[in-house]
């Protein structure tokens, strides 16, 4: 090895990232060295993913350093940037571009005016035959491939660069096992070369098989730096990324004995809260998204996980968002009446604190927390027996957040029954009775109200066990 392993290969230093309310990264500090597998762990919303964007310039930090080799680097601008400075990432999602070749897939986005058309096209076959393990007729289209063969092009296309730092952002979970074996088998030898390597990945199995060094985040902060892979344990990683086994202020159950909702996996009671937990792309979302047709006692309500996307119309004002799917109430001889519209969503609002001006304006004039509690309303206006909420807080302030909790409480004590899928640990230990954990779309761990720890739900993301 050359490489010159007294100079971090990258360093960052107290680096903070905010989005709205939302703190994703708190005073980070990450080092890596020249020619090591450094696995980044945390669950869900512990700023892995951020930090990760911020080194590709897909985002920009709002304090903090940035150094690459040794010297400062400020703020990546953008993915090009990144790539320039010798950094190449590949994420979860398989990016390709349809109608284009294989070859040509490979290649995107990496300066080719030095190399030649047969040169590509031969250093693409030879980078997704050893990843694949038979050879690839690069002349074909993308589409050709499988899912775990599309995936190996996306790495094949981060490694024509010869990058000194790969970024792995759980780019294995696409992989079929004998693929994902071979990139090991690459990424060992590019290590050994001087190479950096830092890795994500949800699986311990994985973790373990590849990492020389661990730093461990949680709530956007840097827990742990440089914990040696070979002398921690996975139940070590679980406790660091989960912190307390206990979290205060749990709610008081209150489930009856009355089914509102029949499912093969389990039945949900009035006053229950089902608690849906996983790292992202386990199943969960899916999951819950099937049970609104499921067999319930009476009418199922759904508040959609991207508020932006699938829960308001911007087009719109207040009145009108909370109003769509129940607009028949407030319809005499076929003539909408407002006042009646105003009326509801004032009864509605005055539950959930609604801070609006008048019902009229645009929605786009709420804050966050504000619109979300507007989707909540229009949910509710339906008088349902069973709510479904996926991730219903996320990237809400605290006060909206606190607001929403006393509503679900409050839920609860007149007999609704809520299923609820959260990407905040605290969130399901306080307000779940029984916590179904996803894990490779299956369910790793079925907890009951007494088995819900932190340390359990995050121990069952990974496939660990925590006695």
């Amino acid at each position: 090895m050359t490489e010159n392993v007294t100079v971090p290969r990258v360093v960052v230093r107290g680096v903070t990232k905010t989005f709205g309310a939302t703190r994703a990264l708190a005073g980070v500090d990450l080092e890596v060295h020249a020619g090591e597998v450094h696995t980044v762990m945390g669950e869900n919303g512990s700023g892995k993913s951020t930090l990760v964007k911020l080194l590709s310039g897909v985002h920009r930090p709002d304090e903090g350093e940035l150094l690459i080799d040794g010297r400062p680097a400020g703020a990546v601008q953008s993915p090009a940037q990144a790539r320039a400075l010798g950094v190449a990432t590949v994420f979860q999602e398989v990016l390709t571009v349809p109608g284009q070749t294989i070859a040509e897939n490979v290649w995107l986005g990496t300066k080719v005016s030095h190399v030649g058309k047969a040169e590509r096209r031969a250093r693409a076959a030879h980078l997704l035959e050893t990843l694949v393990g038979a050879p690839v007729d690069v002349d074909a289209p993308i589409e050709s491939l499988s899912l775990s063969e599309r995936q190996a092009a996306c790495i094949a296309r981060s490694l024509v660069s010869e990058p000194r730092l790969l970024i792995l952002d759980e780019s294995t979970s696409a992989l079929d096992v004998a693929t994902r074996d071979r990139l090991f088998d690459m990424v060992r030898e590019l290590s050994a070369a001087g190479t950096s390597v830092l890795f994500i990945s949800h699986r311990m199995d994985e973790v373990f098989a590849i990492s020389d060094v661990f730093t461990v985040m949680r709530s956007g902060e840097t827990v742990t730096a440089r914990l040696d892979a070979g002398s921690t344990t996975a139940d070590e990683l679980v406790h660091l990324m989960s912190g307390t086994t206990k979290a205060s202020g749990r709610r008081t159950g209150c489930v009856s004995s009355d089914v509102v909702l029949e499912t093969p996996l389990f039945t949900l009671h009035a006053g229950e809260v089902v608690g849906l937990a996983g790292l992202e792309g386990q199943g969960q979302d899916e999951f819950l998204k099937s049970l609104r047709t499921a067999q319930a006692a009476g009418p199922v309500s759904y508040v959609p996980r991207e508020r932006r996307a699938e829960g308001i119309f911007e087009q719109l004002s207040i009145a009108e968002n909370f109003a769509l799917p129940t607009l028949a109430r407030d319809t005499v001889a076929g003539v909408i009446r407002p006042r009646r519209t105003r009326a509801r969503l004032g009864a509605h609002g005055e539950r959930l604190r609604l801070k609006m001006g008048h019902a009229t304006d645009g929605i786009t004039t709420l804050s966050g927390g504000n619109q979300q509690k507007v989707i909540i309303s229009r949910a509710l206006a339906d008088d349902p027996t069973v709510l479904l909420l996926n991730d219903p807080t996320r990237g809400i302030d605290q006060n909206a957040k606190n607001d929403i909790y006393a509503l679900i409480d409050d839920l609860l004590r007149r007999g609704l029954g809520v299923v609820l899928l959260s990407t905040e640990v605290d969130e399901l230990v306080n307000l779940a009775d029984r916590v179904l954990v996803f894990e490779d779309r299956t369910i790793s761990a079925d907890l009951s109200r007494d088995e819900i720890t932190r340390e359990a739900i995050v121990s069952a993301y990974f496939g660990a066990v925590v006695p």
